[in-house]
């Protein structure tokens, strides 16, 4: 499998300009070759081929006073610029479609000087590191690297990374094989939230640590003074590097504290169950930026690929699933409850219960009950791609005591019958 190591880089101030001239040319050859292309369509010509473009918009531009200066830098950023125009059209082509899931993905678009993350790429024959630690790219010397840790073997590119806070990143590409943990026979549940992160079907609670409200006040402070500066001066860059740092510290904060969470979960449990929010639903009411600082999406992507690693699983129960409104001791559904109700009581057994707790524990029931039951759930923990799940693997039976006079369990929606009846005609046929 294939992962990522990065690493902060600090080059020099001739080699930032090196850098700068390389992120232009790559840009200036994206966007020539988006340009022929949107030509040819609108001309009714044949779709141009990569070779083709590679000839006419890197090597017979050289050649001309206007493009001259795409050979002072080195080649192998060029085209893989027109291998990402690639990939965005084929991503395109494939939304349409109907081969991509996901959201919808637009045609190509011309980048910018002014956008707020640069990069570039280096395969195998543009970059080399050196025998001292230093990277060593094509046309730009050798970079001093902050290593943090190890590689775990050679890389096959590099990724240069120019973010809005001025930093410098080398992101390098290996293919390692996966790294099985210990089996485990613990299974939980847990229900993500904003009054506490996550609640465990354990009963452990993770408090919500809000990185970007505890920073609004330095946040507020850097953005007033970057308002107060003059459009297009060197102050106002200046500020605006601050606000960008200050921004970057929040998600970085964020990030290292899910990357601990999730490693701790997927190394304490054999599998990981999770409820299959509507984060981009939730993301544009009320609750909007609580919802963002949560990052309720990335926890659950770190998650997958941490499992698809060391031979987990992560488990997702439909959003349908009313997993607050289920008595997880008897099964009775006591209906929707709104948001400032922490705890209720089951009508039909009595039993007081903790509105996320409750919750948890039906979402570990209910992915029991799919993963082991439902037709084409997995039969063995691990994946070597992280994946949404197949509707068969999410759906959630449900009984309807308003319409069947079944009510639907806190296992995972089984129906409980009544003495004497059958399963003929329920949903839940073998």
């Amino acid at each position: 499998m294939h992962l990522r190591y990065s690493y902060r880089v600090y080059p020099t101030a001739g080699q930032c300009a090196a850098l700068a001239r390389t992120f232009g040319c790559a840009r200036v050859v994206y966007n020539d070759a988006l340009a022929a292309r949107k030509e040819a369509r609108k001309a009714g010509r044949p779709y141009p081929r990569s070779t083709d473009l590679q000839k006419s918009v890197i090597t017979l531009a050289k050649k001309t006073p206007e493009r001259a200066w795409l050979a002072s830098v080195g080649v192998d950023p060029l085209i893989q610029s027109l291998r990402d125009l690639d990939t965005a059209y084929r991503n395109f082509f494939n939304s349409v479609s109907g081969k991509r899931v996901g959201r919808p993905v637009g045609l190509p678009r011309f980048k910018s000087r002014k956008d707020n993350r640069q990069s570039l790429r280096f395969t195998r024959n543009g970059f080399r590191i050196r025998g001292n630690g230093k990277l060593n790219l094509a046309k730009i010397g050798d970079v001093r690297v902050k290593w943090s840790r190890e590689l775990p073997a050679n890389p096959s590119s590099v990724t240069i990374v120019l973010d809005a806070a001025g930093r410098y990143h080398a992101s390098f590409v290996v293919d390692v094989e996966p790294e099985g943990l210990p089996e485990v026979g613990d299974e939980i549940g847990v229900d993500l939230g904003l009054t506490s992160y996550a609640v465990m079907s354990t009963g452990e609670v993770i408090d919500n640590p809000r990185f970007l409200r505890k920073a609004e006040k330095k946040l507020r402070a850097a953005q007033r003074e970057l308002s107060r500066k003059a459009k297009g001066s060197r102050n106002r860059a200046k500020a605006r590097r601050k606000v960008a740092r200050a921004h970057a510290k929040v998600a970085d904060t964020r990030m290292d504290w899910m990357h601990k969470q999730t490693t701790r979960l997927i190394g304490e449990n054999q599998v990981v169950y999770l409820e299959d929010l509507n984060v981009r639903g939730l993301a544009r009411g009320l609750l909007a930026k609580s919802v963002h600082d949560a990052g309720w999406a990335t926890f659950r992507r770190l998650l997958e690929e941490k499992a698809a690693r060391h031979g987990r699983t992560v488990g997702v129960v439909h959003r349908a699933f009313p997993s607050s409104q289920l008595c997880s001791e008897c099964g009775h559904r006591g209906g929707p409850k709104p948001l400032h109700v922490r705890e209720w009581v089951c009508g039909a057994c009595g039993v007081l219960h903790d509105r996320d707790l409750n919750a948890a524990r039906n979402i570990l029931a209910a992915g029991q009950a799919d993963r082991l039951n439902a037709p084409g759930g997995p039969v063995s923990p691990g994946v070597a791609i992280p994946r949404r799940a197949r509707p068969g693997e999410r759906g959630t039976l449900l009984g309807d005591l308003r319409t069947t006079g079944v009510r639907a369990a806190g296992a995972g929606g089984i129906l409980v019958l009544r003495d004497g009846e059958d399963v003929k005609g329920s949903a839940c046929r073998g």
